[in-house]
């Protein structure tokens, strides 16, 4: 029987999930994170997961899928990314991303006999995603211990949403407790090549009022 408390992060370079790395590692957990190369506009968001996973002292996988074949999305498509804040679901919504991440990281946990998932999801500071909300996790939850052979055989899986219900100023100042360094992490949609960020996309400006509500110094480099 597996005794080892262990878990897969998704971890994508940005604050959010460099935060529930390290609150899962405090947790106890032998964590194993992973990063999607789902074709995003740049692949320094992937080479801040590599900082992220290095720092953290934890194994890292990326695995490569393509959306940008179904396109839709600001991320992933020839479509402006809007600047200033925007109302409703923005067009940085990527269809079926979070969807598709979990089940990488259901089978990855399936195959690694790990008993949770942790992903960075926000219900407070985030941009009106539908795939960042409580009932979509629960129903992820329910579907994954309907699909995993683990979870029939009595190794059910749970999804651990450690953000959920904080700001953005609470999971930097939560962060900032466990040691993480946000220099290391990009949350720009638009960042360029050298991981700069542009400091006007709705990411950018939702990272500046958390750093400034939370009254730490903002790292981020800005182009």
């Amino acid at each position: 029987m597996n005794t080892v408390k262990r878990a897969v992060v998704l971890v994508s370079g940005g604050l959010d999930s460099a935060t529930t790395l390290a609150m899962a590692k405090d947790q106890g957990f032998d964590c194993h994170a992973l990063a999607v190369n789902y074709g995003q506009r740049h692949r320094s968001e992937l080479q801040a997961a590599e900082r992220v996973a290095r720092a953290a002292g934890v194994p890292l996988r990326i695995v490569d899928i393509d959306l940008r074949s179904i396109g839709g999305s600001a991320l992933t498509d020839d479509i402006e990314v809007p600047e200033g804040g925007t109302e409703g679901i923005p067009v940085t919504y990527v269809p079926a991303r979070n969807t598709i991440m979990l089940s990488l990281a259901m089978g990855l946990a399936e195959v690694l006999q790990a008993e949770a998932i942790f992903i960075g999801v926000n219900a407070v500071d985030y941009s009106g995603y539908p795939d960042c909300r409580p009932e979509f996790i629960a129903a992820f939850e329910s579907l994954a211990n309907r699909a995993t052979k683990a979870a029939v055989e009595g190794a059910p899986l749970a999804i651990h949403t450690p953000l959920i219900d904080l700001t953005k100023a609470e999971i930097i100042q939560r962060g900032t407790l466990l040691g993480v360094d946000y220099g290391d992490t990009v949350s720009c949609y638009q960042a360029d090549e050298d991981g700069r960020a542009c400091a006007v996309c709705d990411s950018c400006l939702i990272r500046i009022a958390g750093f400034q509500a939370a009254g730490i110094t903002d790292p981020t480099r800005y182009a």
